[in-house]
């Protein structure tokens, strides 16, 4: 929610993965961690769900996209850098709400890992139970 002279910054949160996004108008370049999209995400259904934001407010190629991505697996990871992008292209132009509302993309996942507990194997596996 940073604007510095024609680029917006914004942050996306996924599970325990944090992204930063700078968003800058350009050619769609996308780059993550300093790598490009496909090096990073070698899934195509995660480049995908990166795209998904651009694709439905129909801005491909319009803006240059570059994230920093901390913590996390590759899929929470995607998720973040999904909500990053969605938030900052809210910034630019207020009018694509609606759109982004509509798929979803600017709701934060609150699902997160649930803990071990003590007298458990995992958080919900038990230790097998002997009678005898």
């Amino acid at each position: 929610m940073i604007t510095h002279s024609h680029q917006i910054i914004t942050i996306g949160r996924r599970k325990t993965s944090v992204a930063r996004i700078v968003l800058r108008p350009g050619a769609g370049k996308i780059t993550v961690n300093d790598r490009a999209l496909e090096n990073y995400f070698p899934v195509d259904t995660m480049r995908t769900e990166i795209l998904s934001p651009l694709i439905v407010t129909e801005t491909v190629g319009k803006y240059d996209v570059i994230a920093n991505v901390k913590g996390g697996g590759l899929s929470g990871q995607a998720g973040a850098v999904k909500l990053g992008i969605s938030r900052a292209l809210l910034e630019v132009n207020s009018d694509l709400r609606q759109k982004l509302r509509a798929d979803r993309l600017l709701t934060r996942d609150p699902r997160m890992v649930e803990r071990k507990k003590y007298g458990q194997r995992k958080a919900r596996k038990r230790f097998q139970f002997s009678k005898r």
